[in-house]
């Protein structure tokens, strides 16, 4: 097969820790009870073995062990939970996917996600002292709405201790080997949680942390935005809150409130050099741009009540406010080949050339799980509904606004039914219906400079792209999609699941709206930068509008344990006629359909009671129609899928006194891939020393 596995990178960790807590892995004596997972990433709770999608979960201790390694939730997610993808070790999230998709990731059923500008500084947030849980369904999903085309992940927040107040305090250092003093990294989290027996219960976690130089494999230093604008992991502060308080009514009335608190600041020192063969710092090109910043508030009140006269009834309420501003870069012909206009063509880049997004969302969730014994024993129906409402806009440091401001409503209805046939079989289907009411503003997107590959000394041609105007429009989107599947219980042990389910997404209004007119017809000659008639200087978003985008998920797995141990292995194929590809050279998204496929396993064996080994392999790869004439053509780009191959080997061993030992290997794979018909390639392999 073209363009598989080329390089094989390897990497090791070795962790000793002093911990009172047992290994993660199970019981002493390694037994494995599946059926006692239950998981509320599929809306209402239910058991693992009656779902037909991958599951995984990951407790408080796993979350634990990888403290002691990263605070990053999305390298836990990279060593623990096959089919994501390697982390970029950097704030932002960009390149990072699930099966080749995006993953929607939410705290307490809560999005994080900014869906009318798709930007993916969020993973990076989470706060993994606060969170008592990790659920992940894999495959394509609706019943969060929008955004979980690769999969759903749910950070569940810890649980209030019982009793008077308890004070847990984490502190960690961490450092490059490379040049310890100047990468080290303090980091402090207190927890305080206690329950009254009047039923009022608190948790509060604050943790704050900041970061020096970073350094790569080799001893080199790593650039504070590897990936234009989007952000790095080095000279930042960072902080998170966690308040949550909860008041139980009665034995099965309940009502919660949290409030979480993200902030983020970077201070680049230098700009950065793009050009191959791997991204690094100008060190002789101080950074003049404002600071990377975040700041995210969540707050949400949660009622629930088990004896609902319809059965288990949960209202979620939740609003997010949400700021993030972008690193300033600067013209580099290819790399950065398109600025906002200094209108000097010897200095085109504009000073305002950094934006910032604010994002306003909020929204009520409803869910009703009603059993319907009297139908069928056992079954059970789960429906709800849907309301939310936001506001996106996104301006330079001039107040220009960059993309048209946004507001979308968003209404949906759901119903998903599940009948346990026989003792072993249980069968799961249900569809969702989802309407979004889109209202775009008029903007003028500001004036840039743009370059072209040229035969002359520059090697490009420099072109101004005028003010243009972008008139307003009300869109519809409707979009219904629909699941089903079944678990059969092959032994008390194992069971197999087939499942077919459907997600969807807006792929990123305001970027195309960002982009509008980034074409040689409306360009202008440097040396003539006002040239466009009238007719050329407006565009109607109907012009430039994306298309709602249908993924299909077609599912085969087995899992199970028993005794000393337990192991998965799953087949999945993913479909869209309305897939999303961003091509780096022209800077532009387009739509077309696409095709992944992979497959993901995992087992792990306790050797002694102290001892044990596990493994996790996975691969997946992908082809795209990237001239829209119905033929899967090219492999997608690195950007979705980077790594075909990866391995994870480890073994961990329980001493006594409560100290620990991981050992852990992790490989995959570079990638060679023809992504279009003109045969680009960008081979992804080992940086020279």
């Amino acid at each position: 097969m073209r363009g598989t596995m080329r390089t094989i990178l390897i990497s090791t960790t070795a962790l000793i820790a002093a911990t009172a807590q047992a290994a993660a892995q199970g019981a002493p004596d390694g037994t494995v009870a599946l059926d006692a997972i239950t998981v509320t990433a599929a809306r209402a709770e239910r058991s693992v073995s009656e779902i037909p999608q991958t599951v995984q979960v990951v407790g408080r201790p796993a979350i634990e062990e990888q403290l002691k390694q990263s605070p990053s939730a999305s390298a836990a997610l990279a060593r623990l939970l096959p089919g994501f993808s390697a982390s970029n070790q950097t704030v932002s999230g960009a390149s990072e996917t699930y099966r080749g998709r995006d993953l929607l990731v939410l705290v307490d059923g809560v999005p994080l996600n900014t869906p009318l500008r798709d930007v993916s500084r969020i993973l990076s947030l989470i706060d993994l002292n606060a969170v008592e849980r990790i659920e992940l369904v894999a495959g394509a999903s609706s019943l969060y709405g929008a955004g979980a085309t690769g999969g759903t992940v749910n950070f569940i927040t810890r649980k209030a201790e019982p009793g008077p107040p308890r004070v847990t305090i984490n502190a960690a250092t961490r450092a490059f080997t490379h040049d310890v003093g100047a990468s080290v990294v303090p980091e402090l989290s207190a927890t305080v949680s206690g329950r009254e027996p009047s039923g009022f219960d608190y948790v509060f976690t604050g943790t704050g942390r900041m970061s020096r130089r970073t350094y790569d494999g080799a001893g080199r230093e790593m650039p504070s935005d590897a990936m234009l604008g989007q952000g790095g992991g080095d000279r930042f502060g960072s902080g998170t809150i966690l308040a949550k308080l909860g008041y139980d009514i009665d034995a099965s009335r309940r009502v919660e409130m949290s409030f979480n608190w993200f902030t983020f600041d970077q201070t680049p020192r230098y700009l950065t050099d793009y050009s191959p063969p791997f991204a690094r710092p100008l060190f002789g090109k101080p950074y003049t741009g404002l600071s990377v910043l975040e700041d995210t508030k969540s707050l949400q009140l949660r009622y629930l009540d088990r004896d609902f006269a319809l059965g288990s009834l949960s209202i979620l309420g939740f609003y997010n406010d949400i700021q993030k501003r972008f690193n300033f870069n600067t013209f580099s012909f290819p790399y950065n080949a398109q600025v906002y206009y200094s209108f000097n063509p010897n200095d085109p880049t504009s000073r305002n050339n950094q934006s910032t997004l604010f994002s306003n969302r909020g929204g009520v969730n409803a869910t009703v799980d009603t059993p319907l014994d009297w139908l069928w024993p056992g079954a059970r129906l789960t429906w709800g509904s849907d309301v939310i409402v936001e506001k996106t806009r996104q301006t330079l440091t001039s107040g220009e606004d960059v993309l048209t401001p946004l507001q979308q409503v968003t209404a949906a209805g759901f119903a998903q039914l599940q009948i346990p046939v026989t003792d072993r079989l249980t069968v799961r289907g249900g569809m969702r219906y989802e309407a979004f009411m889109l209202d775009v503003q008029d903007f003028t997107r500001p004036a840039a400079f743009v370059a072209l590959a040229a035969r002359n000394a520059l090697g490009y041609q420099g072109y101004v792209l005028p003010a243009l105007a972008v008139t307003d429009s009300h869109f519809d989107y409707a979009a219904p999609t629909f699941n089903v599947g079944a678990t059969y219980r092959v032994t008390d042990f194992a069971e197999v699941y087939a499942g077919f389910s459907q997600g969807f997404a807006l792929p990123d209004v305001g970027a195309y709206t960002r982009r509008a007119g980034l074409s040689t017809a409306f360009a202008c000659p440097v040396a003539n930068p006002t040239c466009l008639p009238a007719a050329r200087r407006t565009i109607g978003f109907q012009q430039i509008a994306p298309e709602a985008q249908i993924v299909n998920n077609y599912e085969l797995g087995l899992r199970g344990g028993e005794g000393p141990w337990r192991a998965s292995l799953a087949g999945f194929i993913s479909t869209s006629r309305e897939g999303v590809t961003f091509d780096p050279v022209s800077n532009t998204i387009s739509q077309q359909r696409e095709f992944i496929y992979g497959t993901e396993a995992t087992a792990d064996y306790a050797l002694t009671e102290r001892a044990r080994v596990g493994v996790i392999g996975t691969y997946r790869e992908g082809r795209f129609d990237s001239n829209k004439d119905g033929r899967l053509d090219s492999w997608l780009p690195n950007n979705r899928i980077a790594t075909p191959y990866r391995g994870t080997v480890w073994l961990s061993y329980l001493f006594d006194g409560g100290v620990s030992l991981r050992l852990e290997g992790e490989g995959y794979s570079g990638r060679d891939a023809r992504i279009d018909l003109a045969g680009t390639r960008y081979r992804i392999r080992p940086a020279p020393p």
